[in-house]
């Protein structure tokens, strides 16, 4: 039997205004119309005057829903359940109690730009971030990261065009801007932990994450050669993790190799295991040719798997998984198969779409950076690499603010 849901009771006129007038500009307070197409009583309907040329159908009975007392208990038994969930979620303090995952300042690796001059430069693509000039802006940054017990950074260099090269010489230089801006942190922050991006496009003329042969192609062992020597480097200047960040086949055995040469056995390694050929933050990387030769493909997980398991394999201390959110799955995949700490990079793409869409009001700025964090945790992250640090561990540092979640 057909329901009476699908029957209209209602007949409306035809409207020849309708047909010959447009209705476009309308003001949409004048529609006071709600529809419930689920509910089984038939009504009256009539028609209410919106302008001088047209007429809409009113549900009569629509005051008498919006002014109706509360629904009487449809039961007068309750159902017989050996277990109500519920019951361990009726008070904060049980909530905090039984929380699963828990966020600390700890858990933080905080990204900071630096450059060579003095002044700094407002990222316009990243709403709050800036690059920062390498003596002042970074030791004052680091300094606030520090006083709500964020104690780990990360750095990201903007070189001078004028100092790139197609071989990346600048790259290990040990009066490079990286490495003075470490031995600077480490004199006035002894206890503080440096991560330093083994990475060779900053300082290739070409943009790319290699050297680029002469068929257009990216040449993996001589790459390879140079981002030994920038490892080095870095650890000579202070760094206490060196982060191989591009995915060349064979990187993190040649830099443990280099490093365990010179006497740097004490110098971790975080392998970019799984940097998959985002768009999240391939837009701040304007290069000739794309890098899907030597990252991965976002459709792969096994791929991804098989990287990591490679890394471990040749010495890596820490995982990494990039981006971070479209990659929970991996985080949680790779959670499972190795004993090794596994760390999450929330790129600026993801940044920047949490941050503009708060300044729209389009959602609660601070409610969703703090759970994307915590879905990092859940997910099985150690450790998570987030331009929101600084702002994230205020928040878990305010008394009030302690158990956020609940």
């Amino acid at each position: 039997m057909t329901s009476s849901m699908f029957r209209s009771p209602c007949k409306i006129p035809t409207m020849k205004a309708f047909e010959q007038k447009s209705y476009l500009s309308l003001n949409a307070a004048s529609y006071n119309v709600r529809i419930n197409p689920f509910r089984r009583t038939e009504v009256s309907c009539q028609l209410q005057e919106i302008d001088s040329s047209m007429k809409w159908p009113v549900i009569a009975h629509e005051e008498v829903l919006v002014k109706s007392k509360p629904a009487e208990p449809v039961i007068h038994q309750p159902l017989h359940l050996s277990r109500r969930a519920r019951r361990n979620r009726k008070s904060p303090t049980q909530r905090a109690a039984f929380q699963e995952t828990n966020i600390s300042p700890d858990n933080f690796i905080y990204p900071v730009f630096i450059h060579q001059g003095e002044v700094d430069i407002p990222i316009k693509t990243m709403p709050g971030r800036y690059m920062l000039g390498w003596r002042h802006g970074l030791i004052e940054e680091v300094a606030k990261a520090r006083d709500v017990g964020v104690n780990s950074i990360m750095l990201y260099p903007k070189v001078p065009d004028t100092l790139k090269s197609p071989i990346g010489e600048e790259a290990f230089n040990d009066n490079g801007l990286v490495q003075r801006a470490v031995g600077l942190l480490k004199a006035r922050f002894p206890d503080l932990v440096i991560y330093t991006d083994v990475n060779f496009d900053e300082y290739s003329s070409s943009g790319h994450g290699g050297i680029i042969g002469e068929d257009g192609v990216i040449l993996n062992d001589e790459t390879i050669h140079q981002l030994r020597k920038q490892a080095v480097s870095q650890a000579r200047a202070g760094a206490d993790v060196v982060c191989t960040s591009e995915m060349l086949d064979g990187r993190v055995g040649a830099v443990r190799a280099a490093l365990d040469a010179k006497g740097f056995h004490h110098v971790s390694i975080m392998s970019y295991s799984v940097k998959y050929t985002s768009s999240l933050y391939g837009r701040f990387r304007k290069v000739q040719l794309d890098k899907k030769t030597y990252q991965i493909n976002p459709a792969n997980s096994r791929e991804a798997l098989m990287e990591a398991r490679e890394d471990e394999a040749e010495g890596a201390d820490i995982l990494m998984v990039k981006p971070a959110l479209p990659s929970l799955d991996i985080i949680r995949l790779l959670k499972d198969q190795t004993l090794l700490p596994i760390g999450a990079c929330q790129v600026s793409g993801e940044y920047s779409m949490i941050k503009a869409a708060g300044l729209l009001k389009m959602i609660d700025e601070e409610k969703v950076m703090m759970e994307s964090l915590i879905c990092l945790r859940r997910a099985g992250a150690d450790l998570i690499l987030t331009y929101f640090a600084l702002q994230a561990a205020t928040i878990l540092c305010h008394e009030n603010k302690r158990n956020y979640f609940n």
